[in-house]
């Protein structure tokens, strides 16, 4: 490129997606005839329930879909997404704070661009999603990483935050259960965070996309619902991707107070306006409907987490606690660095290096942990198949035996 085409240095300092890095590789690979077994993208493999299906089917013979609707989202959806929050998460909201938004990474973005002026922190508890600093630094935020590890059952320890926090602090990430780790924090540690930040005025800003999925005797705390004062600094992100199966349809959504609520309409109303119809009448069924087929799916889910913490566990130089929520292990794998593995004997000084080396000799796909902010991990997806699972668990074992 020429000197005047440069980029703007926004964009320039944003990571990829490592996530959809790593899918997009394994998806070429099969493209080109190899049999890759993917672990990378929390995409569910159940297919989108009949019913939902069903209401999409019909919202695509009726013309009063086929118009711009509201930008913040149908009302008969931001009425249905309130009546869902106080039925799962036992506390009201108005359907004016509800904004519907293409898919829960926009409610991510949005919420980022209407709260940071250039230099404002966010405090990042870690192991972290991939997408959060970069969103921050798309906003002109600086993330400040907080890290946790698997001695702590990944869980932010209070006084770390603290530590952390200056006079430039404005938010703070709650994500339970955790991507990456699976982690479902105590009700202990919500409430603390919660009391910490109404104490130096922070925004909290509460991602719940995995809230259905937890498993043994772990369960959500819904942070709104576990101190009621924080909801007037509590923006809460959601969508239907992880529940209902329903990756593609792209629909989201972040519950705010009002006035952030309506600057986050402003904001979509010049960057995307209003999300597809066809797939917000689906998104009504969707979070409408029982929870029923996602009871379903989280036993589904249970299994194959069973069974990858066993296969992951058997394999010489890893190391994997039992997630207790979402559908990630989030395996130790420093043990297996700096040793030469595999038919090639290649020898990876990061776990970065190892999963190249993993997917380009075994053809498995997992996810670094460098992308969440965790070297020595790898993050693997259950959610898949039960054959896929055992042959790619297999393939990762043998190739690390060698």
């Amino acid at each position: 490129m020429a000197e005047w085409q440069t980029l703007s240095d926004r964009i320039n300092h944003v990571t990829p997606s490592a996530t959809l890095a790593v899918d997009a590789k394994a998806k070429a690979m099969k493209a080109s005839g190899l049999d890759v077994i993917g672990f990378g993208a929390g995409e569910p493999n159940f297919p989108t329930p009949d019913y939902v299906v069903d209401a999409a089917a019909a919202a695509c013979r009726d013309p009063k879909n086929y118009k711009y609707t509201p930008t913040p989202g149908l009302p008969e959806l931001r009425e249905a997404i309130a009546a869902k929050t106080l039925r799962d998460s036992g506390y009201e909201v108005a359907p004016e704070q509800v904004v519907v938004t293409n898919g829960g990474k926009q409610a991510v973005y949005s919420t980022f661009q209407v709260l940071l002026n250039d230099g404002d922190e966010v405090i990042i508890p870690t192991p972290y999603w991939t997408s959060y600093p970069e969103a921050v630094k798309l906003a002109g935020g600086v993330p400040v990483t907080v890290f946790a590890g698997a001695d702590r059952g990944f869980e932010p320890d209070l006084a770390a935050l603290e530590a952390a926090r200056t006079e430039r602090t404005k938010a703070i990430i709650v994500n339970s259960p955790n991507n990456p780790t699976g982690a479902v924090w105590s009700p202990e540690t919500v409430r603390g965070i919660a009391e910490w930040a109404i104490e130096h005025h922070i925004w909290i800003i509460s991602d719940e996309i995995y809230e259905h999925l937890n498993y043994d005797d772990a369960k959500t705390t819904y942070i709104g619902a576990a101190v009621p004062e924080c909801r007037e600094q509590l923006i809460v992100l959601n969508g239907v991707a992880k529940t209902y199966a329903m990756p593609g349809w792209r629909v989201g959504w972040l519950i705010a107070p009002l006035p952030v609520a309506k600057a986050a309409a402003k904001l979509q109303g010049h960057m995307t306006s209003n999300v597809a119809n066809v797939s917000q009448r689906a998104a009504i069924a969707a979070v409408s409907g029982p929870l029923d087929v996602v009871h379903m799916m989280r036993e589904g889910f249970d299994a194959r987490r069973k069974a990858i913490v066993a296969a992951l566990n058997a394999i010489d130089g890893v190391n994997c606690p039992t997630p207790t929520g979402a559908f990630y292990a989030f395996a130790d794998v420093s043990a297996l660095l700096n040793r030469p593995l595999g038919p090639n004997g290649t020898v990876s000084s990061s776990s970065s290096e190892l999963a190249a080396a993993l997917l380009d000799e075994a053809h498995v796909a997992a996810v670094p942990g460098e992308a969440f902010g965790a070297p020595g991990y790898l993050r693997f997806s259950y959610a898949l198949a039960d054959d896929q699972l055992a042959e790619g668990m297999r393939r990762f074992q043998k190739w690390a035996s060698r």
